[in-house]
């Protein structure tokens, strides 16, 4: 697809064309800088008690009746048996599916919510969100506070999502938490080309053992329960608790 294409439709607001100028005066480098700054520190106030997570990307445009919308929704519930807070991108979709499940399971339910044009706005299974406006920052967060990550059916992001977390723990920038690609059907070509990747030596053979391939819930909550709970000892720790002279709440 190009931009000569009908169904073509380039999305940017003005902030993201001035952006892509290149540089600017000082003062307004210096201005974005400062507003970058600004939202990380808002969303690690705002996260900052959520204890352990477990992040699920996929699509937002999967609806309920969707069997991979079950799919998550059933993963979100086992998750949060292990003690784990849910966090997601906190859309529709598979967002909402892994949010619902969570709240169904009793557990605790984030989303980390992207403002865009579409698909933006956030689902009604959270107990806390956050609204970003960078990508890198959201993806910061999503990172930042979890010790594994279930990807499920997605689009461009939620591929850049699973790159990205796998690259991270490649090149040492990351412990090795646990990764998990959900739904073999749907990524039967993607598992194919990482082994051609193999083949071709661009990545190691141990590169493409850095995430578990699977269709079960089941066995998706005993690699979690087994290389994040007792690979890194995680156990009940003292809650934190908020400080009011610092505007926290949780």
């Amino acid at each position: 697809m190009n931009a000569n294409d009908q169904n073509f439709t380039p999305v940017s607001s003005k902030e993201e064309t001035t952006f892509l100028e290149g540089p600017h005066s000082r003062w307004r480098e210096l201005k974005f800088v400062y507003g970058v700054l600004k939202e990380f520190v808002y969303g690690f106030r705002k996260l900052h008690f959520l204890g352990p997570c477990v992040t699920v990307f996929g699509s937002a445009r999967f609806n309920e009746h969707h069997p991979y919308y079950e799919l998550a929704r059933e993963l979100g519930r086992e998750v949060v048996k292990l003690g784990f807070t849910v966090i997601t991108g906190g859309g529709p979709g598979i967002m909402e599916a892994a949010n619902r499940g969570a709240k169904e399971g009793g557990g605790r339910s984030i989303g980390c919510n992207i403002i865009l044009p579409a698909e933006q706005k956030h689902n009604n299974y959270l107990d806390s969100w956050v609204s970003i406006n960078y990508f890198f920052i959201r993806k910061v967060l999503l990172t930042k506070y979890s010790y594994a990550f279930v990807v499920l059916p997605g689009g461009y992001g939620t591929m850049d999502e699973f790159f990205e977390a796998i690259t991270l723990i490649q090149t040492g920038k990351t412990l090795r938490f646990p990764v998990i690609l959900m739904g073999k059907s749907y990524h039967s070509e993607l598992y194919g080309y990482i082994q051609k990747m193999v083949q071709e030596k661009t990545i190691s053979p141990e590169d493409a053992q850095l995430f578990l391939f699977t269709d079960s819930v089941a066995d998706a909550i005993d690699h979690i329960n087994l290389y994040a709970i007792e690979g890194f000892g995680l156990k009940k720790k003292k809650k934190i608790k908020p400080s009011f002279l610092l505007w926290e709440s949780k």
